[in-house]
């Protein structure tokens, strides 16, 4: 058996997966940072439980196993107390978790660019003194800097040459994810689905999850979970679903910010974008990009 590759970051460590005892029906989430995490999620619990208000906040259904701002036996403990069908969100790559055939392994991909625009705005959005009590980082001294504007930001996220062991959000981290999904998506436990699918077709994406989970939906009640599942319906319940870490976003409803596709293409020149699919071109196989970038 080949040994889980380790990832790791201030925020997570895909170390905590280690032992972790899985379940016959298990769902692991497997995601990069906003590409549609919860989208996945809030879909898993309305298909799981069948009704448009699940019965607790999502990040309690659903925790998030990787994230070091929780103590590692309570999440472990939590999940084992759960009667319900499990499904666990992680944003750790395939290749950093136990692949076991009892488990389907749902991993969403997102255009990079949209991923990145949205990611740059979250990073507004995050009261980063609250993380690094959360997550026993040290705290800083220096005043902050200034941030970069968002099409600066956006060139130096596709110019940054760094580990995606590290820096798991950056490019060659999100490629590094998705080249990982993409080569085992014949796997009849791998289910790939595209952020742009969701928007554009939510009932036939989520029916499609639902028959690769083996779920069956009575069809009078189809039309309430996909409405459930809408953005705008999820914006609105946004305190039950945004990740439970008390004090970390500063506006729970901006976690929600846009949810549709082409932002990063717009701040960026035609020779910008030309740059950017370079680039691209040298970190993923060209098929799966032509999935990634496809409207």
């Amino acid at each position: 058996m080949v040994e889980p590759v380790r990832y790791q970051s201030a925020d997570e460590d895909s170390g905590r997966w280690t032992g972790f005892a899985f379940r016959d029906g298990d769902i692991v989430i497997s995601t990069r940072s906003k590409s549609g995490t919860t989208w996945a999620q809030m879909i898993c619990a309305l298909l799981i439980f069948q009704r448009s208000e699940p019965p607790a906040p999502l990040s309690e259904l659903s925790p998030w196993l990787d994230f070091r701002g929780t103590p590692e036996h309570e999440v472990h403990e939590q999940l084992a107390m759960q009667s319900h069908r499990r499904f666990i969100k992680t944003h750790t790559p395939l290749d950093g978790i136990p692949i076991d055939d009892r488990v389907t392994y749902l991993v969403v991909g997102r255009h990079p660019l949209d991923m990145a625009v949205s990611l740059y705005h979250q990073g507004n959005n995050i009261d980063r003194d609250r993380l690094r009590v959360l997550t026993g980082q040290p705290a800083t001294v220096d005043p902050p800097m200034p941030r970069m504007q968002p099409h600066d930001w956006l060139l130096s996220w596709i110019r940054d040459d760094c580990d995606p062991l590290e820096a798991m959000d950056s490019l060659p981290g999100v490629m590094c994810h998705m080249t990982d999904a993409w080569a085992r998506r014949m796997l009849p436990n791998i289910l790939l689905v595209h952020y742009a699918d969701l928007s554009a077709d939510l009932e036939r994406q989520m029916r499609e999850i639902a028959d690769r989970l083996g779920v069956s939906v009575p069809d009078e009640c189809w039309r309430e979970l996909v409405q459930a599942a809408g953005f705008d319906r999820m914006r609105e319940r946004s305190s039950h679903l945004i990740p439970g870490v008390e004090g970390v976003l500063k506006d729970p409803k901006a976690f929600f910010r846009r949810g549709t596709s082409g932002g990063g293409r717009e701040l960026l020149s035609r020779e910008e974008l030309a740059e950017y699919e370079h680039r691209a071109a040298f970190l993923a196989p060209p098929d799966l990009l032509a999935w990634l970038h496809r409207p």
